[in-house]
């Protein structure tokens, strides 16, 4: 028994990832508890290993070292390898009031952490694992941690404790919050839907189908090349049935449109009165209609599966002269969107294909198709990610009035480098693209050995700090959780006119909080909530990282 004995107490490598296992296994376990109907899921690898250092269980400490900041890594790159196609665009279409109310949210926590740290006395880098904690953001605690270290050389077990006392009300806060916003504005859903139904922006971009008859004699013998010059507008024209043959064709760029000419036009809400101006009126011809006309012409999804297709725009590829097919739609992420000539393929998505069975069967060939390709991880472009990150996340830089040279660490480089590679990687032939399981997988993986090594170094002194003046962090969490919410929840509902259904995603979505976002789908019944969290969720993850760092490196 000797050898149990030696595994359980000493420091080798099998001790150390025989207890990484089990603070995980176990903490995965109690996270499936739910109290109220709410989980702090994976956060109990935090308690439960917290727990088992107060024991005296330990692991070497370069090793869990090491292991802490490398799933750090990893949570915080896959984080943005996720929200980088979204980050950018996030900023359009009525994002931006969002994003600002966000920030809002951000910034006001910050001031609240910098008074209660100034009124009280509580060590900076204490009052950031509190901020972390009402927060409910972990990057930020990682990130806190990271930089203190590089300043002082040491680890201060204060900020994971902080971090653990003040998130369990965190989570609270925030979904009492919604709450207590339903009670305040004295909420209608019933209203809210029928309020939301009237201008919903993603109704209005959505890729859709019309039917329209060719009447205006401007555009009579020109070529669909032309009209689109013309028209200048984000649309397709699928499929065109000649009046004068009844022939039903696949439209080429020289193809020429003539009085009582019947078109299926591929685009949106927003565009689709322009067009009708420019080309005729609409008519009632659904899609059935169109494919008994000819039964020849099908219409099939097609996955994009070739790294060389990756990053190249539909007008490059020119599938309409080399095939004779026409891509009407492309979805991306479960989105349609419009397939403008100028739109860059990635790899995973699915575009819709019109032409002739034959016609398909090659793009097929040519565009990939193959499931088993998308499946296979594309690990270059996760390494070289993660290699840019930590040279850009150890540049110093100059701030003026910092002192000190500023490092975006191993949190903010890898976070930034992450975000980049995905949005801008397929332009440059880099393929990006991981299933979201497999993303979800890596992320899971960080997250998890960075919050069991986390608990295991702060369990020595836990109860010791709670007992000794730690449990007022729980207080100063619940203001610091509270306090930005009530003023910015009134700002977006009176000031912006915010429906409801997107507050409480956005509320969830400043703090990053996926149980809260859970609760507002539940109670919304839809999925606006996930939207307006999605459209804040990239910018709020950033500056929740970048604001926890530059608290301690100003104030420390």
């Amino acid at each position: 028994m000797d050898w149990l004995i030696e595994l359980i107490t000493g420091t080798d490598i099998a001790h150390s990832i025989m207890v990484l296992a089990l603070v995980i296994s176990v903490g995965l376990l109690l996270g499936k508890i739910k109290i109220f109907g709410i989980s702090l899921g994976t956060t109990w690898i935090l308690f439960f290993g917290i727990f088992l250092g107060h024991l005296g269980l330990e692991i070497d400490h370069n090793v869990l070292h090491f292991l802490k900041e490398f799933g750090l890594i990893l949570f915080i790159f896959s984080i943005g390898m996720q929200v980088g196609p979204s980050f950018f665009s996030s900023f359009k279409q009525g994002g931006i009031t969002l994003n600002l109310l966000a920030a809002g949210v951000v910034f006001l926590g910050v001031i609240t952490t910098w008074i209660i740290h100034v009124v009280t006395g509580i060590p900076i880098a204490t009052m950031v694992g509190i901020l972390s904690g009402a927060v409910t953001n972990t990057p930020g605690l990682g990130a806190a941690q990271q930089t203190y270290t590089d300043i002082t050389g040491t680890i201060d077990p204060n900020i994971a404790t902080a971090y653990a006392v003040a998130y369990p009300l965190g989570v609270v806060g925030i979904i009492l919050s919604i709450v207590l916003f339903k009670y305040i504005f004295r909420i209608n859903f019933a209203k809210e839907n029928s309020e939301l139904d009237k201008g919903s922006e993603s109704k209005l971009t959505e890729a859709n189908m019309f039917s329209l008859l060719v009447e205006n004699p401007a555009i009579f013998g020109k070529n669909i090349r032309e009209i689109k010059h013309l028209i200048d507008k984000e649309f397709v024209i699928s499929r065109v049935l000649h009046a004068s043959t009844q022939e039903l064709v696949v439209p080429q760029k020289l193809t020429v449109l003539n009085e009582g000419d019947k078109v299926l036009v591929v685009s949106n809400l927003k565009n689709i009165e322009v067009i009708e101006v420019f080309i005729g009126k609409r008519i009632e011809m659904g899609r059935e209609e169109w494919n008994k006309l000819d039964s020849q012409l099908v219409s099939r999804r097609i996955s994009i599966t070739k790294s060389a297709i990756n990053g190249r725009s539909i007008g490059n590829l020119r599938l309409r002269n080399l095939f004779g097919v026409n891509i009407t739609r492309v979805n991306r992420a479960g989105v349609d969107l419009i397939a403008d000539s100028r739109l860059q393929l990635q790899l995973g998505d699915r575009v819709t294909v019109v032409g002739s069975e034959e016609s398909i069967a090659n793009v097929e060939k040519f565009l990939g198709n193959s499931l088993k390709r998308l499946r296979e991880p594309n690990l270059i472009s996760i390494f070289i990610g993660i290699a840019l990150g930590v040279i850009v996340g150890s540049i110093p830089f100059m701030i003026p009035g910092i002192p000190q040279p500023v490092k975006l660490g191993l949190a903010g480089g890898p976070l930034i480098i992450a975000i980049l590679l995905s949005k801008f990687g397929p332009k440059y032939k880099l393929v990006t693209y991981t299933t979201m399981s497999a993303n979800l997988m890596l992320r899971e993986i960080g997250i998890a050995i960075f919050l069991a090594c986390v608990g295991l170094g702060a369990g020595g002194n836990f109860v010791e700090t709670v007992i000794n003046g730690g449990y007022t962090w729980i207080g100063y969490g619940a203001i610091i959780t509270v306090v930005p919410l009530l003023i910015i929840g009134v700002i977006g509902r009176k000031a912006c006119k915010l429906n409801y259904f997107t507050l409480m995603g956005l509320i969830a979505g400043s703090m990053t909080d996926p149980p809260a976002l859970s609760f507002a789908n539940a109670t919304a019944g839809n999925d606006i909530p996930a939207v307006s969290y999605a459209t804040v969720y990239p910018l709020t993850m950033f500056l929740r990282v970048i604001t926890a760092q530059l608290l301690i490196l100003i104030f420390l």
